[in-house]
């Protein structure tokens, strides 16, 4: 995972066999697919892997108990198989969660018992919990600040919890290992064809140097999320957009507005939607939101009406109910999900699943999908890519393999378990050096050893990348971001033997970007409803 070696070897004259464009879940989990079949892999990002939709989630592996409702049967059947396959792989990552659903009427007491009977019997020998009914008196031990007025008891069901971005992360190493090469901050500008029109590599420019890149391949992928139809522009100007951006927005509070290991789940909200309220890294995560968007952007915000529709239905089943000054975070995703083609249906009614298509050109594109089914997602796009190159057929075998960190043992130092058989070498960095065993905050466990560790194996380019995707603080506590960015610029800018003025310049990046997690800042106007500057 060494970024400037990725460049020097890409500018060498060669054929791959698959390049795929974008660096999310969809795409990092085709490079894992592709290597590890044996085929010649390159995958560029236009920005840090996992920047975009990737990071943003509601950090569930999960069959989806509302898809469910909807009688997407298809949908969850498979993504449960998906899911017992992630738990298996990565376990240092993925780990069981308890739901409690409370119930306010005895018919929904016993609506929610059945289907979430169906729904582990579903799973077969995938599943990972029994649900059960809860007394009364039972719910309130798991969520202690549950309102009980009126209330007839609950379910307890369980579903999968993981940290999205160090998951990609770990999925860009494991590909890395099977002789994948991947860049970051690398935007695809132009498709080459030859002289009957197909596909037969793309140009790419370097966001760091400025410098061109080109590069020849049998098969390309559009693997882009929320930004398919900006590749699918390149590759013919007026194609009909395939994607209809949905927002989903979640908030961050003290895990004491639940006071409890459980996670919330509120079934049926004022939109139709579920609304989760869920412990994280010593946190709580509420959400999420469906807000159809006409454009998309790296960087969303959240609409005021969002974080008040979060806060306002938490506030209805909480005892302790959140205010905006409670927020220590906010983010918002932008869900890249396949639009019908009659464009009626609303957003939380469009297929999560995920669909192929291969244009005239040779172009693959994938869209749609969720995190849970990413391998399954890049498992049918190779075996697209197979039949439309002509490459020697191979068996997919990512069923089996263990992404990378994979261990089932426990660090000695619980704060690193994160990064599974990594960890190991982390705290072999604090031994070589120990004042590396120095926190970067005093309110949090990170350690400076971790920057180090990310910005020598874990491609971390700046400030950004280390403090939103490899730590998570900047989605835990925005405010303890930007306090921690002096620190991690001297730590980065050492290893990366970056000057003074670039160190005050990630500074000063980082705490204007920091402001857009905020809901008090100087800088985040409303953006209008419906809408997101590009």
């Amino acid at each position: 995972m060494n970024r400037d070696s990725s460049i020097q070897y890409v500018n060498q004259p060669q054929t791959w066999d698959i390049a795929i464009i974008g660096g999310g879940a969809t795409g990092l989990g085709i490079a894992v697919d592709a290597a590890s079949r044996g085929y010649k892999t390159l995958l560029v990002e236009q920005a840090d892997f996992a920047k975009g939709t990737s990071s943003r989630s509601t950090k569930l592996v999960h069959g989806g108990v509302r898809y469910l409702a909807q009688g997407d049967i298809k949908l969850v059947y498979g993504a449960l198989r998906e899911r017992g396959i992630l738990f298996r792989n990565a376990p240092h990552l993925v780990h069981a969660q308890s739901f409690i659903i409370p119930c306010y009427t005895w018919f929904a007491k016993l609506k929610f018992l059945i289907g979430l009977k169906i729904y582990d019997w579903m799973a077969g020998k995938y599943r990972i919990g029994k649900s059960s009914l809860l007394s009364k008196t039972k719910l309130a031990t798991f969520i202690p600040t549950i309102k009980t007025k009126q209330l007839k008891g609950g379910i307890e069901y369980f579903d999968g919890q993981f940290d999205d971005a160090r998951l990609a992360i770990n999925l860009a190493q494991t590909a890395n290992k099977y002789g994948a090469t991947l860049i970051n901050y690398a935007k695809v500008t132009e498709l080459e064809k030859d002289n009957t029109g197909k596909i037969t590599g793309f140009i790419f420019t370097d966001q760091e140097t400025g410098k061109q890149y080109g590069v020849q391949s049998k098969v390309v992928i559009n693997a882009t999320g929320v930004f398919v139809d900006e590749i699918l522009t390149l590759e013919q100007a007026n194609h009909r957009p395939l994607v209809r951006p949905s927002q989903g927005v979640h908030v961050v509070v003290p895990l004491s507005f639940l006071n409890g290991k459980s996670a919330l789940m509120i079934p049926e909200t004022s939109d139709g939607r579920v609304l989760f309220g869920v412990p994280w890294h010593e946190h709580l995560i509420l959400g999420t939101t469906d807000t159809p968007l006409n454009e998309h952007s790296l960087e969303p915000r959240a609409l005021t009406e969002e974080v008040d529709f979060i806060l306002n239905t938490a506030a209805q089943y909480l005892t302790r109910k959140p205010g905006r000054s409670d927020v220590l975070s906010v983010f918002a995703g932008l869900r890249p999900l396949a639009a019908p083609k009659d464009g009626q249906e609303s957003t939380k009614e469009i297929s999560r699943d995920h669909k192929l298509m291969v244009s005239t050109s040779g172009l693959v594109t994938i869209t749609g999908g969720k995190w849970t089914t990413y391998r399954k997602m890049a498992e049918d796009t190779v075996n697209q890519c197979i039949r439309s190159g002509n490459l020697q057929p191979a068996n997919c075998q990512t069923a089996d393999i263990k992404i990378h960190g994979a261990t089932n043992g426990v660090s000695s130092d619980h704060s690193l378990k994160i990064y599974g058989s990594d960890a190991a070498q982390i705290q072999s960095l604090v031994a070589e050096t120990p004042r590396l065993s120095e926190k970067i905050h005093k309110n949090y466990h990170y350690i400076h050893a971790e920057v180090i560790w990310a910005t020598r194996h874990e491609m971390a380019r700046n400030v950004e990348d280390i403090l939103a995707r490899r730590l998570r603080v900047l989605f835990l506590d925005a405010r303890a971001a930007i306090e921690m960015v002096p620190i991690v610029a001297a730590l980065m800018g050492q290893e990366l033997q970056k000057d003074e003025t670039w160190q005050k310049q990630q500074i000063q990046d980082f705490k204007q970007l920091a402001q857009g997690y905020l809901l008090e800042n100087k800088n985040n106007t409303p953006y209008q409803k419906h809408t997101i500057t590009k």
